[in-house]
């Protein structure tokens, strides 16, 4: 029988390919609090200049134009070798889809920088067009037509896909993440602080449904006491090995 593996990640494993974190000791909102209005969506919603300076700065954040690292690709490889049932992300940077992990096993916890919509009619966009035209469209808006006003454009405001600071997680995502983690022969928690709910109760559901936990971070969490293995190497060399030694031990079974 096929190990179901069911995965959570944070930061941490971002931070090993170089994005810096958001609330760590040297975070960008640790440093900068009042960058945490970037993704406030009442400013966004009611303030053109908010607007321009969020889109700006997260086109200019280097969340934008990150690559995945050796400890993504190494998720992508669990998922080719038909181990990987749950990838549930609290990062929105879009690096799970980069590194070639399918819309099939991904749950994006905090939503995704990757795609974008309107606010009004829900017309969506690839962010990338967005950001390729920003010097041009500093507050970007709806360009669908509606047939039912005389082909006139929506003129919507054009939000990404990042859950901000007000708004609701995505329909459904902890719906299905405590669904496979309860379901999963395994659970892996990947550079995740587990201070943030509701993703950090997923800890908890897995252990009450006897899922073995193993988590992954260079500091503590207040999980640890009912993880069974904790790993606090680096993740950029701790997951791939992880993930070479689960794939070998699936092919012996």
């Amino acid at each position: 029988m096929t190990t179901k593996i069911a995965v959570l990640t944070g930061a941490g494993i971002s931070t090993s390919a170089g994005i810096p974190d958001f609330r760590g000791p040297n975070g960008v909102w640790t440093k900068h609090p009042e960058q945490m209005n970037v993704y406030d969506i009442d400013s966004f919603l009611s303030d053109k200049e908010s607007r321009e300076y969020s889109w700006r700065w997260q086109k200019e954040s280097p969340v934008w134009g990150a690559q995945p690292g050796v400890a993504h690709k190494a998720l992508a490889k669990l998922e080719q070798a038909g181990l990987l049932t749950l990838l549930a992300t609290q990062n929105f940077d879009a690096l799970h889809e980069k590194a070639g992990n399918s819309a099939d096993v991904i749950v994006n916890l905090h939503g995704s920088i990757g795609t974008s919509h309107c606010m009004k009619c829900g017309a969506a966009y690839d962010t990338a067009d967005i950001m390729n035209d920003l010097d041009n469209n500093p507050d970007p808006h709806c360009r669908r037509k509606l047939p039912y006003k005389s082909n006139m454009p929506c003129n919507g405001i054009i939000k990404t896909d990042v859950v901000y600071f007000g708004q609701a997680l995505p329909d459904g995502a902890m719906e299905k993440s405590m669904r496979m983690a309860s379901s999963a022969d395994e659970f892996w928690v990947i550079g995740s602080t587990l201070e943030v709910y509701p993703a950090a109760s997923l800890v908890p559901v897995a252990v009450q449904a006897g899922v073995p936990v193993t988590i992954m971070n260079m500091g503590h969490t207040q999980y640890d006491s009912i993880a069974s293995r904790l790993i606090h190497d680096p993740i950029q060399d701790a997951l791939p090995k992880l993930v070479d030694e689960t794939i070998a031990a699936a092919k012996k079974a």
